[in-house]
């Protein structure tokens, strides 16, 4: 879930709207990471807060002053020597850029100042409005924004789950030993002369016909409603008996012979992965090719040591056991943890900021159309999909996710949990190795970017759900 701010919004150039005088209920515009605004953003009535701000013209006088003293002194004008351009001449060829820097500086400041005075901390950008700017008159502005919100968080040790049996099963051991010995086996050709039995794989040629779902009388005789290209597959490998073959390719061919050709009718199930065959029945002609097996390494030391260094097949397994017990633990704590949330998040009730909500699904459907790109998705592509529907269909979740940050930073306040440096280190650690770049290049873009505070409060988010899960897990 993606941390949320709370530091004071910046009055930038990029946060102001700016109204011209007498033209008031112009609003911050904001440009949206995936679609474009003409409007300032919604915000969630409960916790929006305005102030309006004044200045005395005295005030904006001197600001003014200040910022065309500092134009005359770099300007240059044909005409003018250097720092000897009049104040007529600055005002009519930069009143503009000098109007600029005095909203940024002045706005900026009595923004700040009011929100001290209200013990106001805004945790979204200002919308400013009712903006009158001009020399010689006062500063007039509002300021609308929202606020976190205000709850208490006394019960939230009363939750109460189940910690799991997280004890890893002869069979579920088994089982990852099978997937680490199949990755590393081979399939051999049978040499003797014998049938195809249960955990052979059979090596096949064949085309299908897809058995026409409907069929209508013409002069010619029965003609098929459809016609379907054939399926054909050239030494194609289907294991008898297998898991993951369908049971009439396996009734079939048990028991046949290299150089034997069958006809086999397979249905395929309603739910079956391609969908063009879900639901049909095909008729296929079959010709064995050959008969293989597979041939599994010697559990031996040395089959250990090419597995990762093992020191013998005894630490192989032993390693083994603890890295799929780990996982299962791992697994299993993680459901506890998001049952023991959602319980949370039942048990109270409270308003969320609604630009935290958008920022939430700005970032989930980043991560999606990341996920898209990798899959092979053009841009032009991406640019055609529906993105009102794509964002509406994400904002419940972002609003789940949004009050589950809000509400560990409150329990993380109750029950003193901080991230200590050498944690942060140990994480930006893991993330240069995970995005093989730099420590320190690493480090200097997310204090560049302000994420490494976001990389904090993530942290102290999940180990205030630790700490939490340990002192009501029974």
């Amino acid at each position: 879930m993606t941390p949320t701010e709370t530091t004071t919004p910046e009055m930038t150039e990029e946060t102001l709207a700016l109204s011209e005088p007498g033209h008031e209920g112009h609003t911050h515009d904001a440009s949206h990471t995936h679609e474009a605004h003409t409007h300032a953003p919604t915000l969630n009535p409960e916790l929006t807060r305005s102030i309006e701000v004044e200045a005395p013209a005295e005030e904006v006088n001197k600001a003014f002053s200040r910022v065309i003293k500092q134009y005359q002194k770099l300007a240059r004008i044909p005409g003018f020597r250097a720092g000897k351009v009049p104040e007529s001449m600055i005002k009519s060829r930069f009143a503009k850029e000098v109007r600029q820097e005095v909203l940024e500086s002045l706005v900026d400041a009595k923004f700040r100042s009011a929100l001290a005075e209200g013990k106001l901390q805004p945790v979204s950008q200002p919308q400013v409005s009712e903006l009158l700017l001009a020399q010689g008159a006062p500063l007039k502005f509002k300021a609308t924004f929202e606020v976190q919100p205000e709850f208490e968080v006394t019960g939230y040790d009363a939750v109460s789950v189940t910690k799991p049996d997280a004890a890893l099963t002869d069979d579920e051991y088994q089982a990852e030993l099978s997937n680490v010995l199949d990755r590393h086996a081979t399939v051999e050709p049978v040499e003797e002369d014998r049938p195809l039995v249960d955990g052979d794989w059979a090596e096949i040629g064949f085309t299908g016909k897809v058995q026409p779902m409907v069929e209508t009388v013409t002069e010619d005789g029965l003609q098929a409603a459809e016609d379907a290209q054939p399926i054909t597959g050239e030494d194609v490998l289907i294991e008898i008996g297998g898991k993951n073959t369908l049971p009439a390719f396996s009734d079939g061919l048990r028991g046949a012979k290299v150089g034997q050709e069958l006809t086999l009718e397979v249905v395929y199930p309603a739910e079956f992965g391609e969908q063009r065959l879900a639901g049909k029945t095909v008729s296929y002609d079959v010709s064995v090719k050959a008969i293989k097996r597979k041939e599994f390494r010697e559990h031996d030391d040395e089959f250990a040591k090419e597995l990762g260094g093992y020191e013998d097949w005894n630490d192989f397994e032993t390693k083994l056991r603890e890295m799929a017990s780990k996982r299962k633990q791992d697994a299993l704590s993680g459901q506890a943890k998001e049952q023991m949330l959602d319980q949370l998040l039942a048990r109270f009730d409270f308003p969320v900021p609604e630009s935290f909500v958008q920022q939430q699904i700005d970032a989930r459907l980043d991560r999606g159309l990341r996920a898209l790109a990798q899959q092979g998705m053009t841009p032009e592509a991406m640019r055609q999909l529906d993105f009102t529907r794509l964002r509406e269909a994400q904002r419940d979740q972002a609003m789940q996710e949004v009050k589950a940050s809000i509400l560990l930073d409150r329990i993380a306040e109750a029950e003193g949990v901080s991230v200590a440096d050498d944690e942060l280190d140990q994480e930006l650690l893991m993330l240069s190795i995970q995005q093989r770049q730099p420590l320190e290049s690493l480090r200097a873009q997310l204090e560049k970017d302000g994420s490494i505070d976001r990389v904090r409060e993530q942290m102290r988010r999940e180990k205030t759900s630790n700490h939490l899960y340990e002192k009501v897990a029974k």
